[in-house]
């Protein structure tokens, strides 16, 4: 069974940091492009970071870009999201996924994930 559990949410003030971790198991980590997607509770997730399986390639919203890094840990099974710079913009709940393909090419749309986490909602006042 496939399980994708986020962690590292929280409420926080504008400008400051959070890593947010998904630690996965029952899948082949290596062979997977992660993924980090928000949105409100119920609603459609918008595309945060995504990172191929080598993790030479990684991609960001344009939202985010310059504020937010994702990167991977194969030992350990899990993905991580770096968040610098939060802005109240930023509060929503986010989740990790994983799509199950080899290959550098980049995958933005939530359709194309194969498995995903509950979520950890993030909070940022002004």
């Amino acid at each position: 069974q496939v399980r994708l559990v986020e962690s590292g949410g929280g409420v926080v003030q504008a400008g400051a940091s959070l890593r947010l971790s998904c630690a996965t198991s029952g899948l082949i980590f290596g062979g997977n492009h992660m993924g980090w997607f928000r949105g409100p509770p119920g609603k459609e997730r918008e595309f945060v970071a995504t990172i191929s399986p080598s993790g030479g390639t990684s991609y960001y919203a344009n939202s985010v870009k310059g504020r937010f890094t994702i990167s991977r840990d194969d030992a350990k099974s899990t993905a991580y999201l770096q968040m610098n710079g939060l802005e109240p913009e930023d509060s929503a709940i986010y989740y990790c996924a994983a799509r199950q393909t080899l290959g550098d090419d980049i995958y933005t749309d939530r359709s194309g994930y194969d498995y995903w986490g509950q979520g950890t909602q993030v909070t940022v006042s002004s």
